[in-house]
Parts: C-alpha cells; sequence; structure tokens
C-alpha cells in the first residue's frame, strides 16, 4: 500500500482518487532509494507506473523541505516528446493536487508568451520537452541554479532523437542539483550506459523488467502478406473487426498519409500522429482518439513514443519496425494497467528478418495465423543460417585453404 512508503498523506489521498490500490513493482523499487536521497537508473517500459514512481519521491521532497522564500523552478523533468510531456504534466497535477505544489509545462509547438507566463508563476515542478528548454536557457529567461532534482524520462528516446548533447548541458546547468533520475525503456547498449555515467552520481539500479515477460499478457501473432496490396487487405479485414481501440504504425510520413487516404476510401474512419505537425492538430486527433470518436489511430514511431491511452486493445505492426527493442516500444500500448492486448504484426518477405530477432528479445515466439479468404499465396521466407564466429586464435579456414600458417597469440600483438 502506498501508506507504507513513507509519503505523505495527500500524496496516499491522491493516489487513492487516482485509482491507485497498490503500488507496481517500479514504484516499490524506486521510492524508498529515491527518498533516501539517492540518484536512480531505473528500466522501466511506459505501462509500468514509471511516472508516479518519479513523481511522488520528487514531490515528497519538496514537501519535507518546503520553500523558505519565493525562487525558481526546484524539479524540473525532461521528456522525449511534446505528448510525454504533457502527460507526466497531467499525472503531476493530479498527484499534487490537495498539496500547494504548482506545475508546470513548456514544449515546442506552443507559443513563448505561455512559456512566460508558465515560468513567471516559478512552479515548483516544471516538465520540458529538452529543445524548447535550452531555448529559454539560452535567452536567459530560465535558470537552472535553484533545481534540486533533474529527472530524465524516456532517456533512451532523447538519445534516439539527438538530445543528448543538449540533455548533457541543461544538466551541466543544474550541476548545484542534489538528485538524478534516468527512467529508460531498454538500458542495453553503450549510449545509454555512456548517458547514464555522465549524468548520475552511484546510482541505485532498478529494473521493471517483467516488461519482457510481462508482454504474456499481450498476445502476440503475425500475419504472413504476399505483397504490399495483400498485407492491405489483411489491415482492413483486421480494423473491420470489433477493435475497440487501435494503434497501426507505419514507418514514414509518406507511408502514414498513403496509408490514411486508402482507409478513407474504405470508410475506415482514423485520426493520425507524425512528426513536425503543429501541436493544435496533434491535440485535436489525441482527443478524438480519447474520447473514442475514431478508434484507429496512425502513427509514426516518433509521434507515438510516450502515448498512454487508456484502454488501447490492439496495435497493428502495419510496417515492423527498424529493431526488436521499438517493437516492445509500440506494443506497450497495449496491455496496460494489468488489462490484456492483442499486437498484430503484418510481414512481408523483405521484413521477415526481423522477426526472429524480436522472438530472442521477448523471449517469445510470434505464432503465424491465417484469415480465410486471404490465406499467403507463398510460404515464410527461409532464413540464411548463421555463420560461426571464428575464435581468437583458432586456425582461419580460409588461411588453411591456401595453405597458410597462422601464428597463435602467445598474449602479445603480433
Amino acid at each position: 500500500m502506498f501508506d507504507e512508503l513513507d509519503l505523505d498523506d495527500a500524496l496516499v489521498s491522491a493516489c487513492q482518487e487516482m485509482g491507485y490500490s497498490k503500488p507496481t513493482s517500479i514504484q516499490q523499487l524506486v521510492i524508498p532509494p529515491a527518498m533516501d536521497a539517492k540518484d536512480i537508473l531505473a528500466c522501466a517500459p511506459t505501462g509500468t507506473g514509471k511516472t508516479a514512481a518519479f513523481l511522488l519521491p520528487a514531490a515528497q521532497f519538496l514537501l519535507d523541505y518546503p520553500r523558505r522564500q519565493p525562487g525558481g523552478v526546484r524539479v524540473l523533468i525532461l521528456a522525449p516528446t511534446r505528448e510525454l510531456a504533457l502527460q507526466v504534466h497531467q499525472q503531476a497535477l493530479s498527484l499534487c493536487r490537495f498539496t500547494s505544489l504548482k506545475c508546470g509545462v513548456i514544449t515546442g509547438g506552443i507559443n513563448y508568451g505561455t512559456d512566460r507566463e508558465t515560468l513567471e508563476e516559478t512552479p515548483d515542478i516544471l516538465v520540458a520537452t529538452p529543445g524548447r528548454l535550452f531555448e529559454h536557457i539560452e535567452k536567459e529567461s530560465f535558470d537552472c541554479r535553484e533545481i534540486e532534482i533533474l529527472i530524465l524520462d524516456e532517456a533512451d528516446r532523447m538519445l534516439d532523437m539527438g538530445f543528448s548533447a543538449i540533455v548533457n548541458q541543461i544538466a551541466a546547468e543544474a550541476r548545484w542539483r542534489k538528485q538524478t533520475f534516468l527512467f529508460s525503456a531498454t538500458l542495453e547498449g553503450t549510449g545509454i550506459a555512456r548517458f547514464a555515467s555522465d549524468i548520475l552520481k552511484d546510482p541505485v539500479e532498478v529494473s521493471a523488467t517483467p516488461s519482457r515477460r510481462e508482454h504474456a499478457k499481450i498476445l502476440q501473432w503475425l500475419h504472413f502478406a504476399d505483397d504490399a496490396q495483400h498485407k492491405f487487405a489483411l489491415l482492413t479485414h483486421l480494423l473491420h473487426e470489433d477493435i475497440e481501440k487501435a494503434i497501426v504504425f507505419v514507418k514514414t510520413r509518406d507511408r502514414l498519409m498513403e496509408l490514411k487516404a486508402r482507409l478513407d476510401s474504405e470508410k475506415l474512419d482514423c485520426c493520425y500522429l507524425q512528426g513536425d505537425m503543429p501541436q493544435d492538430k496533434r491535440n485535436l486527433a489525441m482527443g478524438r482518439f480519447r474520447n473514442g470518436e475514431v478508434n484507429i489511430l496512425l502513427a509514426t514511431d516518433v509521434a507515438a513514443r510516450g502515448i498512454d491511452v487508456a484502454d488501447i486493445s490492439h496495435v497493428i505492426n502495419y510496417d515492423m519496425p527498424r529493431t526488436a527493442d521499438v517493437y516492445v516500444h509500440r506494443i506497450g500500448r497495449t496491455g496496460r494497467a494489468g488489462k490484456k492486448g492483442t499486437a498484430i504484426s503484418l510481414v512481408e518477405a523483405h521484413d521477415y528478418l526481423i522477426v526472429p530477432k524480436i522472438e530472442r528479445y521477448t523471449e517469445q515466439k510470434l505464432k503465424a495465423r491465417v484469415i480465410e479468404g486471404l490465406r499467403p499465396k507463398h510460404k515464410a521466407p527461409t532464413l540464411p543460417p548463421k555463420k560461426k564466429k571464428v575464435k581468437t586464435g583458432s586456425k582461419s579456414k580460409k588461411a588453411a585453404a591456401k595453405g597458410k600458417k597462422v601464428r597463435k597469440s602467445k598474449g602479445k600483438s603480433s
């Protein structure tokens, strides 16, 4: 229970009002060390309760050490996208509703006058996208010196979007801070490790990676498609079925607009999200999707990252993702908050190489299904055999064939 985590009664009451009955695994792992003033390095995909995991200890800190005199922002939360920043801000408002703490948000795509009004109100907690915040730092309209807690949400996405240099500069501007929390959907790869080592000091590392196995609650399968026309026929069949709410992923903006036009011609009403979309149009599209006016959302990966919409029943990969971790991010839009979901991938021959990588990464087999009347004419492609790695110091077959001798290393480079 939340009242066992030494949280203020006002925060516990807010959790109860929001329908949180007990802490999720990531909240149980993060909140105690965070309240002990430790830096946090957390692996936590969306849908695991990560936002409350960093907001609750940050809000508790502000309540334990209230302002003695007016000042600047004390907790700064950086989020990679506008949608995610707005969602985090909304959750901050909900969790702080019974306190006197003020929360603000600034993102790209919004009038600078609105930003100024937000900053003039000196919020205790500010949620921001890195690019827009750095503009304010350069214009000297935002001061980082009073930041006491810096929180990076979806840090892996910030790296993907090329924000590492800006985030490092913001962290350097906020060098007097007491704590830093870094949350990422994956901690794999040298990029995130280097990013974390630059920003964190002796962090407590926690992981809520039942994420991969937890995807057992997401029913996953694939349909083989002979060609683009067959794939579109599969998609329209699926969307005409009883789907409550679905996100359909495509790989580029051009592909998205082409698909939108084709679905319109099939009388399938949908809205869409793509990169470089004006904020008012994005808000309108998300509003229509959230309130059920339309039940199909087309999205590219950049646009859809961080979307947290309740009751998404299906994720459909119309275009397969580039990497297995992007696949996990995509399907994480469904099966949230303990509910079940369905993830369907439409796979053409040129996509098939990613399938075994996804299966290894998720530790789950993607079984093929068929739809009567839309059976594929061709069999699944045969994967090439894996190349055997040649051990260091062993004889090379090529060299042996040419009759060349290969020296064995004796601990020194030859």
